[in-house]
C-alpha cells in the first residue's frame, strides 16, 4: 500500500509539472494497470472503505485510486495515465453537472467512457439517499457530532431545506468531515444499500 501512495504522490507532482520518470518507473515495478479517477479524497474514503468491506485488495490488483483535485483536472490525468501516457486503464466516479469536463477530457485522451460512473449530485448524496436521514442521524450520534449538527440546524440558511440536502452540506462545512463520512456512511451501509454507481465502479475493476 505504502508503494502504491508513492505512485499516487508522483502522480500528483506530475500531473502539477514534475518530469514523470518516477512515476512511470513506480507504475512498472508495481504493475499498475488501472488508475482510479475520483474528484477528491472523500470518494478515495468511500472506494476504498467499500474495497476493504469486499475483502479486495486493490493495490495488490495493480489499481491505483487517485483523487484528482477536482473535475476539471480530468483531461490532464486522462493524458498522463491513459492511451497518450503510461496507458493505463481507467476508470472512475464523476458528479452529473461534470460530466462534460470527463467527456472532453477522456475523448482527447482516447481513453473509453464505459468505466466511468455517474453521481446525481456528488458521491456523499448518494451515500446519504442509500441510507436515509435516520440512518446518517444515527451515524453522526454515534460519531460524537450530534452537537455540531444541531447547531448546523439551527442556522437560518437551514431553516425548511430537505434533511437530506442540510446533511451533505453539514459534511462539507469542516475540515475532514467528509473524508471522515466518506468512510463511515459507506461502514453503516447494508449490502444491498451501496448506490449503484459506487457498487458498479467495485464491480468493473
Amino acid at each position: 500500500m505504502a508503494d502504491m501512495r508513492a505512485f499516487r504522490d508522483e502522480v500528483t507532482d506530475w500531473v502539477a509539472g514534475g518530469p514523470g520518470e518516477a512515476a512511470r518507473e513506480l507504475a512498472a515495478r508495481l504493475g499498475v494497470r488501472t488508475a482510479v479517477l475520483l474528484e477528491g479524497p472523500s470518494d478515495l474514503a468511500a472506494v476504498e472503505t467499500l474495497a476493504a468491506r469486499r475483502g479486495r485488495d486493490l493495490a495488490a490488483e495493480g489499481v491505483c485510486v487517485v483523487p484528482m483535485g477536482g473535475a476539471m483536472s480530468v483531461g490532464r490525468y486522462a493524458s498522463l495515465l491513459g492511451p497518450p501516457g503510461l496507458a493505463l486503464r481507467l476508470a472512475g466516479l464523476c458528479d452529473e453537472r461534470e460530466q462534460p469536463f470527463y467527456d472532453r477530457g477522456l475523448e482527447r485522451a482516447g481513453a473509453p467512457r464505459r468505466d466511468f460512473f455517474v453521481c446525481v449530485s456528488d458521491l456523499e448524496e448518494e451515500l446519504i439517499r442509500a441510507l436515509g436521514p435516520a440512518k446518517v442521524e444515527e451515524v453522526i450520534r454515534d460519531e460524537g457530532d450530534v452537537r455540531a449538527w444541531q447547531t448546523f440546524l439551527h442556522q437560518p440558511a437551514q431553516h425548511g431545506r430537505p434533511r437530506q440536502q442540510q446533511m451533505r452540506r453539514f459534511l462539507g462545512t469542516k475540515k475532514g468531515r467528509k473524508i471522515r463520512y466518506g468512510h463511515l456512511l459507506v461502514e453503516a451501509l447494508a449490502p444491498e444499500q451501496v448506490p449503484a454507481p459506487l457498487d458498479d465502479l467495485l464491480t468493473s475493476l
